[in-house]
């Protein structure tokens, strides 16, 4: 995702869920992203969360080089690319990204790269602790997921 700051300057937002506890993982604000950033990113969840066995990516230029490539053979993850121009092969982040864009990004106006994480930062705290998914049995993400730890 992208978005500009109150200057026209613009930023990248990289957005990581967990499509089985609809947790919104990470919302990382940056001028640009490097393909390190992003596994630099995909190490910290991994140390808190466990390695995923599979991870759904875009063809982007930070995902589509060899340094992902070699974070995944080397922490044995399956990478799996959406098909150019298929936003249906993963629908839930399209709508995830849809409600961050209207309900964040459109309503907000950004005076400076840590005002838009701060702000993106809140949004995703709100979305993961206080909204309830029907898909989860009218349950929040967060509680979804304390409820899966102590089961």
């Amino acid at each position: 995702m992208s978005d500009r700051l109150f200057d026209d300057r613009p930023f990248r937002i990289l957005t990581i869920l967990d499509c089985h506890t609809r947790e919104a993982l990470a919302t990382c604000a940056r001028t640009n992203f490097r393909a390190y950033q992003v596994t630099e990113e995909l190490d910290r969840l991994v140390a808190l969360r466990g390695k995923p066995t599979s991870i759904r990516v875009d063809n982007g230029l930070e995902f589509a080089g060899r340094m992902l490539d070699q974070w995944a053979y080397l922490n044995k993850v399956e990478l799996d690319f959406w098909r150019p121009g298929k936003p249906t092969d993963n629908a839930f982040i399209e709508a995830f990204n849809a409600r961050l864009g209207s309900e964040c990004l459109n309503a907000s106006w950004f005076l400076s790269i840590a005002d838009a994480r701060s702000r993106i930062e809140a949004w995703r705290n709100d979305y993961n602790h206080h909204r309830p998914h029907t898909s989860l049995g009218n349950l929040t993400p967060a509680e979804f997921v304390d409820q899966l730890r102590r089961a």
